[in-house]
């Protein structure tokens, strides 16, 4: 066999052992965000709104497998925040009531774009710089901000001038949404991006590495 034939193989088992664990991490996080979707873990309830921790493993998936395991990921973490508006989740349940199909737009759309996006953002800043060690902070920090900034405009957008939110509106005293979404959100999406690059980066690291080893 000669050496360009050897190369060949070499590449096609690389290729091929590189799907698979592709395949397999894809679906491990999927797992853990079903895991915490539907359990404490994912969400923890601070009044109307969720501290929402389920942003980690698609922040993490959209680092270690790129765009499209953040779109993949951020997918089901957008369908199982649907599904909790069907009585598991007061505040999503009584959106559903007002209007199932803007629920959907607030609840999916938003989870896929930013796992696509914290996804591109990190290949954007580590392209450069292969060493880049701001790559993996500022997409972990990205993931939780742009889940927020996602979820806040699209709900602002869609439900503002329902009475439902109306109601938050007058007893938090905001004067318009942008003062709105700062008070709604508060002290939530702060702790959300704290955990978030602390966890986010430390997890996101170690797979880094671990794939790094794998592909040798």
């Amino acid at each position: 066999m000669s050496e360009e034939t050897n190369t060949r193989a070499a590449g096609a088992k690389t290729g091929t052992s590189g799907k698979t664990l592709f395949l397999v991490e894809t679906a491990v996080l999927a797992a853990i965000v079903i895991l915490m979707a539907f359990t404490p873990i994912g969400y923890i309830k601070t009044g109307a709104l969720e501290i929402t921790l389920i942003v980690i493993p698609v922040t993490v998936g959209a680092v270690v497998l790129g765009p499209v395991g953040g779109l993949i990921l951020g997918t089901v973490f957008g369908l199982t925040s649907f599904i909790q508006c069907f009585g598991l989740s007061p505040f999503g349940a009584a959106l559903l009531a007002i209007n199932p199909i803007l629920t959907f737009i607030v609840c999916v759309p938003t989870r896929m774009l930013m796992g696509w996006l914290t996804g591109i953002i990190y290949k954007a800043i580590r392209k450069p710089n292969e060493n880049s060690v701001a790559a993996l902070p500022v997409a972990s920090v990205c993931g939780p901000l742009l889940n927020t900034l996602f979820f806040m405009s699209t709900l602002v957008i869609c439900f503002y001038r329902t009475d439902y939110i109306q109601g938050f509106v007058q007893a938090l005293g905001a004067k318009n949404p942008f003062t709105f979404v700062l008070l709604f959100v508060g002290i939530n999406g702060l702790i959300e991006a704290i955990v978030g690059i602390i966890v986010s980066t430390a997890v996101g690291k170690a797979l880094l590495v671990a794939n790094a080893r794998a592909a040798r």
